[in-house]
């Protein structure tokens, strides 16, 4: 999946990134939570600029000690960056709590399950936290089942750069 998202154009990422900003700004949250990118990543970067120019507030994730939910800082365009953990990076901001939260994955399949990176941080995350979650990624990261777990939570909208999948069908057993 990770050779699937390196082999798309820019303009698919770019069409990723307006859709994602047409659905973001189609919610009434003011606080979202985006991610910085990691290599191979969807680049966010010109959405969470994007969304500021807007007046909502973006808010990256800080990646704690595993087996905890993540931290999000504010984010604002000419704040620094610090180098976290695993290879990420989060804002010197302030600890805010998201109204929104944008969930990267490997895979995905049509019931709203994801697949991430094993750490388990966005399902604790969402559990702890609550609120809606919008899934993104790109139409060829979506598998027919991703394996599930009893804390996974699904997401009940995924974008891709070919358009909005609504994931509200319960996963046969």
């Amino acid at each position: 999946m990770a050779e699937c998202r390196l082999a798309l154009s820019p303009a698919d990422e770019e069409r990723l990134r307006l859709l994602l900003l047409k659905e973001i700004l189609a919610q009434p949250a003011q606080r979202i939570a985006a991610v910085w990118p990691l290599a191979g990543e969807v680049d966010l970067r010109p959405l969470c600029h994007a969304v500021s120019e807007t007046g909502r507030q973006v808010l990256l994730p800080e990646t704690t000690p595993k087996g905890s939910p993540l931290v999000f800082r504010r984010w604002t365009p000419a704040c620094p960056m610090i180098a976290g953990r695993f290879g990420t990076s989060h804002p010197e901001g302030e600890i805010e709590v998201p109204d929104l939260v944008l969930v990267p994955f490997l895979a995905f399949d049509r019931f709203g399950y994801r697949l991430g990176y094993g750490g388990g941080y966005y399902d604790r995350t969402l559990a702890a936290l609550d609120v809606p979650a919008i899934g993104f990624g790109f139409a060829g990261q979506q598998v027919d089942s991703v394996p599930t777990g009893p804390y996974d939570v699904p997401l009940k909208t995924i974008v891709t750069e070919r358009g909005i999948i609504r994931a509200d069908l319960p996963k046969p057993l």
